[in-house]
């Protein structure tokens, strides 16, 4: 449809299809669908060579000598370097972006992370020299023939050994980045002193690898001619990788260097980080004066992506006779690798201890942090960022202190939840929520699960041999990670605004420049629905352009469901800005006062007259402007807006899982998975639903199957897809999804977030139904991942105990 021949109703018609709450088919599927899209391998420059990485079998050992004169020499070889090579150039080490302090306010250890290893390797996988040629083979074949001899060192793998261990680094003795806290410590002592009933737990978070379905990949170019660096990379945000690889690690004025992020096929918080292969390509494009790809292969990936969680926490709750909760005391070992990743220092405290309220009305709470150091793969963000770790703690302690009471698991809950009337809500952990009805989530949740049929289902399992099991969780996070007041305070080293540029071409068309980024979640669609919705233009009409640091203004990228809280935001205050000067042009136009101007579904009308123009009439006047004041009106019509809002947004809801387990094999099946989530208005509710669906997968894997594995000697057992299992459809039922809606009381979209919901509160939903599965056998207690061999085990044990 011409917008030029469109009537208003025509446009309003095809706005209507495709504005806000409309399952909008997304647009960018047809390219990948069709095998259209552009990943960065899918590249391939004039004159392209490759890189190869050759990495340490070793997780802790002193590089006593390192020989590469036999692979330079090799067919087809262009370059070798090494980490020496990289330190005569003054590369920088790659960089944490978040500083956190110790509880006596003294800095965290930041011990040096240079791209390639100088003196010492510290995990299996540590990069020590990269072969550059002219296949992909040949720098295979070539890397053979490097010689290196190591020297052993002793290696821990264990967090909660960490402390009592040789230090990995010099900067960072018994291995401790930092100690830090957060509460009121005597607060907390002085409720656990009250206190009618205390429940104690330990549990550890497991490690988990992320797994995206493309692997990183990476093209560094140089051009002699201008001086202009270009890399071309999967990453998740784009400016920051700019920021931090130019001025922190490769000295490049941000000018001269392009970072082009085209599309991406996942990245579940794992492409967020700075990576040193990143910089490597980057900086060795100039020597060798061609294009330089690395791609990693899926068995590189497991020893070289960052990984997530792997907490070891202690956690005690003090409650009253009645079971009101008092206070909640929790000391937690988080495991950082062996070095410090972009953002890994904030995700075991101000992601994690911040979020410890939950959604219960906690009077008291305190939180210590150690973070430490251990001869393995860096660990930073992954699907939640600390947010699954807080509310597994929260959800597990709450349903063992039920089960302690003799009060059912429900009640126990709804007594202690913080009111729908109590917005907003100022936690003892620092923030404050402002929405929420915790009561109706719960309650949806409770009929869509057909709680009340339970009993017959577990009844009709036991006839067969099984026993069954109900879990709950109700939980909440942080999203729109973005304040850059709070942030900064709490030791971000970037403001975590979004920016939007919308630019309306002489036709009514428009195209968007977002800083946030796309690697799956469908923002080509949800991005074009709010243009669609508040300038009344059809759907096709619109473009979303990302991913070039020299098409879009500065922007921070997408993680922690940050994307239409923070980017959406910045796009409608743009679209004010183009409404508020086409309204101005339209009055000059139609020779009316601007406040007599109004607009509505595409159309621009004058008060109480049949004067009207379309959106397209004034965009094209804004561009053949022969009659301007222009004293008054400038041509064109495009806008620009940064957003920086005031406060986090804090979706929450409640899953509730089935399960149904074998006593004799210790199978668990996920019959049923229910999850009622408020994630603010919903733009499109069929990639809402996509993206609960991809959580909850991604959830019950952490809770039944996931989990990396290292040997004593640093070796990572779980290297492959052999070892480490990943959920397929065959495990998962067909999912009960639904929302419950209470609007963001600080962004004008109401929005809160929806990409992280499902992998935060299905784990402790799954494995509370696990537990209570196996109550009736003498279980009390299990560990993530709930594999068939860990619960036959359980089992086997409670059985033994009980003779």
């Amino acid at each position: 449809m011409s917008l030029e021949s469109a009537t208003v109703t025509d446009l309003q018609t095809a706005a209507q299809r495709s504005g806000i709450g409309v399952s909008v088919r997304r647009k960018e599927d047809r390219r990948f669908l069709t095998g259209q899209g552009t990943y960065t391998d899918d590249i391939v420059r004039p004159g392209m060579v490759y890189a190869f990485l050759l990495r340490s079998p070793h997780a802790h050992a002193r590089i006593a000598s390192l020989d590469v004169g036999p692979a330079r020499a090799a067919k087809g070889v262009l370059a070798v370097f090494t980490g020496a090579d990289m330190a005569a150039d003054k590369v920088g080490s790659i960089p944490c972006g978040w500083a956190v302090a110790n509880k006596d306010g003294t800095p965290m250890a930041e011990p040096p992370h240079p791209a390639l290893a100088v003196d010492r390797v510290r995990h299996v996988g540590d990069a020590v020299a990269v072969v550059i040629a002219r296949t992909l083979a040949q720098a295979k074949d070539a890397a053979e023939l490097i010689e290196i001899d190591y020297q052993d060192l002793p290696v821990v793998v264990d967090p909660a050994q960490a402390l009592h261990s040789p230090a990995i680094h010099d900067q960072a003795p018994g291995n401790l980045c930092y100690d830090w806290e957060i509460g009121d410590a005597a607060a907390v002592e002085a409720a656990f002193a009250r206190a009618h009933h205390i429940t104690r737990l330990d549990l550890i978070n497991n490690r988990l690898v992320p797994n995206a379905m493309e692997p990183r990949s990476y093209i560094g170019e140089y051009d002699r001619a201008t001086g202009e660096y270009t890399l071309t990379t999967t990453s998740q945000n784009p400016h920051v990788i700019r920021l931090l690889m130019g001025a922190f690690v490769l000295n490049i004025p941000e000018h001269k260097l392009r970072v082009v992020s085209p599309d991406v096929g996942g990245g579940f918080g794992s492409k967020i980080y700075h990576y040193a292969e990143e910089a490597i390509v980057t900086w060795a494009a100039p020597k060798v004066g061609k294009p330089i790809k690395w791609t990693s292969d899926r068995s590189e990936a497991f020893l070289s992506d960052a990984h997530g969680r792997d907490h070891v926490s202690h956690a005690e709750l003090a409650l009253a006779e009645d079971g009101t909760f008092l206070a909640l005391k929790v000391d937690t070992i988080a495991n950082l690798g062996a070095y410090l990743s972009t953002f890994s220092t904030a995700v075991p405290t101000y992601l994690y201890a911040t979020l410890l309220a939950g959604v219960y009305r906690t009077p008291a709470i305190h939180c210590r942090v150690r973070s430490v150091f251990t001869n393995t793969v860096p660990v930073d963000a992954y699907r939640g960022a600390g947010r699954p770790e807080a509310t597994y703690l929260i959800e597990r302690i709450v349903d063992k202190a039920a089960r302690e009471i003799g009060m059912d698991r429900v009640a126990l809950r709804r007594k202690n939840f913080i009111p729908a009337d109590a917005f907003p809500y100022q936690t003892p952990v620092a923030l404050q929520y402002d929405s929420g009805d915790y009561e109706a989530t719960l309650g949806k949740a409770l009929v869509l699960a057909d709680v009340e049929g339970f009993a017959a289902r577990r009844a009709e399992a036991e006839a067969r041999g099984k026993v069954r099991g109900l879990g709950y969780s109700t939980y909440l996070e942080a999203c729109g990670i973005a304040p850059s007041a709070v942030v900064g305070s709490l030791g971000a080293r970037a403001g975590l605004f979004e920016c939007a540029v919308v630019r309306v071409h002489p036709t009514g068309s428009v195209t968007v420049l977002t800083g946030s980024h796309s690697h799956g979640q469908g923002h080509e669609t949800t991005f074009a629905q709010l243009v669609s919705d508040t300038l009344g233009l059809p759907i096709e009409n619109v473009e979303i352009s990302h991913g070039d640091t020299n098409k879009v203004p500065f922007g921070m990228g997408t993680y922690g469901s940050r994307s239409l809280a923070v980017g959406g935001e910045a796009l409608m205050k743009a679209m004010g800005k183009v409404v508020d000067k086409a309204r101005k042009i339209a009055a000059h136009a139609l020779e009316a006062a601007v406040e007599d101007v109004e607009f509505k579904d595409g159309s621009f009308t004058i008060a109480g007259t049949d004067k009207a123009m379309t959106f397209a009439q004034v965009a094209l006047t804004a561009y053949v402007p022969h009659n301007f004041p222009h004293d008054q009106l400038e041509p064109g019509l495009e806008e620009q807006a940064f957003y920086d809002p005031m406060n986090f947004t804090y979706p929450g809801g409640c899953h509730i899982c089935e399960v149904e387990i074998d006593p004799q094999t210790g199978v668990v099946d996920v019959v049923a998975m229910t999850a009622v989530d408020d994630v603010g208005r919903v733009i499109n509710p069929m990639i809402v639903h996509g993206q609960i669906h991809g959580g909850l997968a991604q959830g019950i894997g952490q809770a039944l199957i996931e989990g990396c594995a290292y040997d004593a000697n640093g070796q990572l057992v779980t290297g492959s897809f052999m070892d480490y299992a990943m959920p397929r459809a065959d495990r998962l039922p067909s999912f009960r999804v639904d929302n419950a809606v209470t609007l963001c009381a600080h962004n004008s979209l109401g929005v809160k977030g929806c990409g992280e919901v499902g992998a935060i509160g299905s784990p402790p939903a799954v494995i509370n139904a696990v537990l209570d599965a196996l109550a009736p056998l003498g279980v009390s207690d299990i560990a993530m991942p709930a594999t068939p061999f860990r619960v036959w085990q359980a089992i086997e044990a409670a059985r033994a105990a009980a003779q």
